[in-house]
């Protein structure tokens, strides 16, 4: 006779955990861009920034280095504290741009706007993938534990059945994918967001996509005549 489980989607139950790899690509990523920015766009001192989130990177690390399963009050404070702090990063990048192209302070090169402008934009897709990934049923740790039954994030493969693999569990690719999507679209498009907060995430970065988008390709026609 089969085990109980066995009729559970991975999703849904207890599971070895995610790789980190791929998080701690995306943080490094965020980190490199930020660098690449104008100063103008980054948070003074420059080095702030990359040094606090490369220690907290660091501590996660040595906590949960291959897979994500380690479940402390700690852990969970240290891995907030360093997506808030892209978050603020982030946040404060988009502001100085805004800002900049409004008041005409930002370079007339539109090769440099528009890549200060996707730079700005890419990093805007990859903090809210992380904070897709890290509230989305508890963040990682939680979902390896199967701790909430109730999804904030309603993935196709969740509504398939048979259709879908049984050992298919959201990872942050299924996050980056969203963020993207949101970022593209300015809407939903095979995820669904449940929660309050995920309809206010999701509300919050197609607003700063749209924004930015907008004024910098307006910005970049507008030096080109």
């Amino acid at each position: 006779m089969s085990d109980d489980t066995d009729s559970v989607p991975a999703w849904a139950r207890r599971s070895a955990g995610e790789s980190r790899v791929a998080a701690t690509v995306a943080v490094l990523v965020v980190l490199a861009l930020q660098w690449g920015l104008p100063d103008r766009l980054t948070v003074r001192p420059t080095w702030l920034v990359p040094g606090l989130a490369l220690v907290l990177l660091v501590v996660l690390i040595v906590a949960n280095p291959v897979r994500i399963d380690r479940e402390a009050q700690w852990l969970r404070w240290a891995s907030l504290a360093l997506s808030g702090l892209l978050g603020v990063a982030t946040a404060w990048s988009v502001d100085r741009l805004v800002q900049g192209l409004l008041d005409g302070q930002l370079s007339n090169d539109p090769g440099a706007l528009l890549s200060s402008g996707a730079g700005v934009w890419l990093t805007n897709v990859l903090v809210f993938a992380l904070w897709y990934w890290e509230f989305d049923r508890g963040g990682p740790a939680a979902r390896a534990h199967g701790r909430k039954k109730h999804p904030d994030l309603l993935f196709p493969q969740m509504q398939l059945g048979k259709l879908a693999d049984r050992n298919w569990e959201p990872e942050f690719v299924d996050y980056l994918y969203l963020a993207f999507t949101n970022a593209t679209a300015f809407s939903p498009t095979d995820v669904m967001p449940l929660s309050r907060w995920a309809k206010m995430m999701m509300t919050v970065q197609a607003a700063i996509s749209f924004i930015t988008g907008i004024l910098v390709i307006a910005r970049a026609v507008n030096v080109l005549k």
